[in-house]
């Protein structure tokens, strides 16, 4: 309960790391009101922070501009801010009586406000998109909390010095850092560095809260946490997990209470985690009663079903294998062992038939034409009418199971193995494919070791192997990485020490097959810079570059 009195020196503040589901604003805020109830009566929490705009989930997009939904959110926090005797922060938008939309953070305690804070810092780049929807403010966040004056700000206004500055000149000694940061790579440690030395630098303790979840293509990781005034991190929630989890403030040494951190993570069990809550909140959210995939006997097929079994469970997931003339019985063997081991319903649909009576039928328009990748093609997109109806049919989703390294450059089959509702594995590189696979199978061998040490082939024709006609895909990823997420040129890559006659290739590739991109299957980004939202280039432009 809140100290009236103020003869207690202790402040008890929870971090409310949740999962909102954008647009679903009801039980939104029913899950805030329950986690300040259970902060206030079980946890003893003197104050409780939530997420940037957590009353509808970030990011609403276009659902912003529609009036009945700004009026909904306004009905809503009714029943939140009735929550006594505990401090509420929370983000939400505002529509203001003249019609202009804010980002703010709002502070209450026992339903009176005691800040609101409209966001100054608006991010417009990457997978931002805020000054479409919002107007900044101009004012600090700033309120009191007993005997200090606390500082509050929205995700972007932490990114400049000067907002910061502007908090401690005016006296405060704790921020509140509400945010909707969407993960990759690299995102949790460069948070927490910016962070650290932001605090450090001006003398001043944060508390950090982040949301969680998927929501679309993007993933939130969580990972909230709380700063010293001299940059120390004393708290770490959990990563891709939804938690209430105390710190503790000393109001008269002006910093929190250490105690140890528990939580990390390396790269590939990051990674591993995010594309797991990729899948389950996609599926859960979108309604879908489970998964089916396409199962190759090859190593991204085997990834994407394991990630789909730890992520839904084995009865919800379905794996189907569609032979040819050219699938190796080392792949027919293989897939069966991997939907063994996962404990998932399997079945084997061979294509031959499709495939002679489609042939039968073009006969007449293929006359006088050689045989050529039309007819490779022609297999993928058999496999990908049968799972799609083999999904329509049960209400489930196709889980796609192609990487970023293929979809590049365009090493892939429109309406074919691209077919799908979600494809986990989009902003994965081939080469990220395998270390995943490798440190899933240090926990329990659930893909077989010749599915890892085999040379990957799509299997459309006779001895094929994708490094025939690519380079090693170690290679191939170095450059991929550098032309699109380093945005460096063709000279800059060559000075790296790649061919230039794979360089060049490569760059024609990518940019040949914009407009397969442009029809792929959504997918969560976990790299710096992704398709879709980040890379946004035209599709018809002359298709021997020399950028």
């Amino acid at each position: 309960m809140i100290d009236h009195d103020k003869t207690n020196n202790i402040l008890n503040i929870t971090l409310a790391q949740l999962n909102p589901l954008v647009g679903d604003i009801t039980n939104n805020v029913a899950a805030m009101v329950k986690a300040a109830q259970q902060a206030r009566d079980t946890l003893n929490a003197d104050v409780i922070i939530f997420s940037e705009l957590a009353v509808c989930g970030y990011n609403s997009e276009d659902l912003l501009l529609r009036p009945e939904f700004i009026s909904k959110i306004e009905q809503a926090i009714q029943s939140l801010i009735q929550v006594k005797n505990i401090i509420l922060i929370f983000g939400l938008p505002v529509l203001s009586p003249d019609n202009i939309l804010t980002n703010r953070a709002q502070v209450f305690l026992n339903n009176q406000l005691l800040c609101d804070y409209i966001k100054s810092h608006l991010p417009n780049y990457g997978v931002f998109d805020e000054q479409r929807y919002f107007a900044p403010g101009h004012e600090p966040g700033l309120f009191k909390v007993r005997n200090i004056t606390c500082g509050i700000g929205l995700c972007e206004d932490f990114w400049t010095s000067s907002y910061i500055e502007t908090l401690k000149n005016k006296g405060a000694s704790l921020i509140f850092n509400l945010n909707a940061s969407p993960f990759d790579i690299q995102k949790s440690n460069l948070r927490m560095q910016h962070m650290s030395a932001q605090c450090q630098s001006n003398q001043i303790s944060m508390i950090y809260v982040n949301q969680v979840g998927g929501q679309d293509d993007l993933l939130f990781d969580g990972g909230s946490f709380a700063l010293n005034n001299t940059g120390q991190m004393i708290h770490q929630s959990p990563f891709f997990e939804e938690s209430l989890q105390n710190v503790t403030y000393d109001l008269t040494q002006h910093q929190f209470i250490e105690k140890p951190i528990t939580h990390s993570f390396h790269l590939e069990s990051m990674l591993y985690k995010a594309l797991v809550l990729s899948i389950r909140d996609y599926i859960n959210k979108n309604n879908f009663k489970g998964v089916i995939l396409g199962l190759s006997g090859g190593i991204d097929s085997a990834l994407v079903l394991s990630l789909a079994v730890d992520a839904l469970g084995k009865d919800r997931v379905e794996a189907v294998m569609m032979p040819y003339h050219y699938t190796a019985p080392m792949s027919l063997e293989d897939a069966e062992q991997e939907a063994n081991l996962l404990g998932v319903k399997y079945s084997v649909l061979p294509i031959e038939s499709v495939y002679n009576a489609l042939n039968d039928t073009l006969s007449s328009s293929f006359v006088g034409l050689e045989q050529d990748v039309t007819e490779e093609n022609l297999q993928a997109r058999i496999r990908g009418i049968l799972l799609m109806a083999m999904a329509n049919k049960k209400q489930y989703m196709v889980l796609n199971t192609g990487n970023k390294s293929e979809l590049s450059i365009g090493y892939t089959t429109l309406y074919g193995d691209m077919v799908g509702g979600f494809n986990v594995l989009k902003d994965v590189s081939k080469t990220l494919v395998y270390q995943l696979a490798k440190w899933r199978n240090q926990t329990q061998e659930i893909i077989p070791k010749r599915v890892i040490s085999r040379p990957p082939s799509a299997e459309l024709a006779p001895n094929q192997i994708d490094q025939n006609s690519l380079p090693p895909y170690h290679e191939l990823d170095k450059i991929l990485s550098l032309y699109i997420e380093k945005n460096q040129s063709i000279q800059q890559i060559i000075a790296f020490g790649f061919e230039k006659e794979w360089v060049e290739k490569i760059i024609t590739w990518i940019h040949a097959n914009e407009y397969k991109r442009r029809q792929s299957v959504i997918g969560p980004k976990i790299s710096t810079l992704a398709f879709d939202r980040e890379r946004r280039y035209p599709i018809t432009t002359p298709k021997t570059v020399t950028l």
